[in-house]
């Protein structure tokens, strides 16, 4: 396990890490003494053998034989010793141990959706128990995504209309990024979220907790953690700006212009048919790009969030919980 890090890498945190920077540098410092040999070798031949205006002489030979096997049995070893290093590398990145935990992937614009066999649901944090292996079968609602965890050392392509599958095992507790490194549209740069690493206790107990949300807070709080949790805050504001979805400071009870030149009043109905289905009345100016949460929301988690953007038509602080 790598815990430093290069300018290259950041520390690896996964059981197939160490393997796949040694690769890695195995490659990368081939290559730049392959590239020094060749500087070198080509710029001591420029000068030596540079043209002369002494009459009569001549210098160079049709070729060396020596030299020429040198050239083409090296580099062939070398392309041989990374396709069986990295072909095994691979074999083990790729076949899922048996007892590894399954959790669903569901990638879309613009966020990362985890399905847990418990019922469990999370919007762009991945929580999984130290020193286990987790394999994640994963598909895209609408294009393609790409899920990379640099710290893991993996990456995968996430498709629609058919599913991925990529495994890890982390070995060390913390947070670590998780990107989309697959151009998705105007909100692929935030399409960011986190995997957290807990030990196999906290993991059970954070199962338990998950799975019964909210107790003892007020909807109003709650909704304000969803607007984050679930993503809502890559597109909808509290505060007035701009962004890809409308805002939602001070919207309940207004008037809304759709983009069919009607108007809806925006009241509870409204709210909750934008949750499930975005695409059946679009806000004037902005385009139809909202996915719908169907099966990603439960009934008490949209009464929450409608909860929480009633409560911003007199008060903006409550998203700061």
């Amino acid at each position: 396990m790598d815990t430093t890090g290069t300018i290259f890498l950041p520390p690896g945190q996964s059981t197939i890490s160490g393997e796949v920077d040694a690769l890695f540098n195995f490659i990368l410092f081939a290559s730049i003494l392959l590239f020094l040999l060749v500087v070198i070798l080509s710029g001591y031949f420029v000068f030596r053998y540079r043209r002369r205006t002494v009459p009569g002489t001549t210098y160079g030979k049709d070729h060396n034989v020596k030299l020429e096997i040198a050239w083409t049995v090296i580099p062939t070893i070398l392309i041989i010793i990374v396709f069986i290093w990295g072909f095994r590398t691979f074999l083990k990145m790729r076949v899922v141990p048996k007892d590894a935990i399954e959790i669903k992937v569901t990638g879309q614009k613009w966020f990362w959706s985890f399905d847990y066999p418990e019922g469990v649901n999370t919007v762009n944090e991945l929580v999984v128990p130290v020193d286990k292996p987790v394999k994640l079968l994963m598909s895209s609602k609408d294009v393609i995504h790409s899920f990379f965890v640099p710290n893991f050392r993996i990456k995968m392509d996430v498709l629609p209309n058919r599913y991925s599958i990529t495994w890890f095992e982390a070995t060390s507790a913390g947070e670590y990024n998780l990107f989309c490194t697959e151009f998705c549209g105007t909100g692929h740069s935030e399409m960011i979220g986190r995997v957290k690493v807990v030990s196999e206790k906290e993991y059970g107990e954070w199962l338990e907790a998950t799975a019964i949300p909210a107790e003892g807070i007020s909807p109003v709080e709650y909704g304000a953690r969803l607007y984050q949790s679930k993503a809502c805050i890559t597109c909808h504001s509290v505060d007035g700006s701009l962004n890809t979805g409308p805002t939602f400071y001070k919207k309940f009870g207004e008037q809304e212009m759709m983009a069919d030149g009607s108007s809806v009043k925006v009241d509870e109905n409204y709210l909750r048919e934008s949750i499930l289905n975005p695409n059946a009345r679009v806000v004037a100016g902005y385009a139809p790009v909202m996915p719908t949460y169907q099966g990603i929301l439960k009934d008490r988690e949209i009464d929450a969030l409608i909860a929480f953007i009633k409560s911003l038509k007199e008060d903006t602080t409550a998203n700061d919980e």
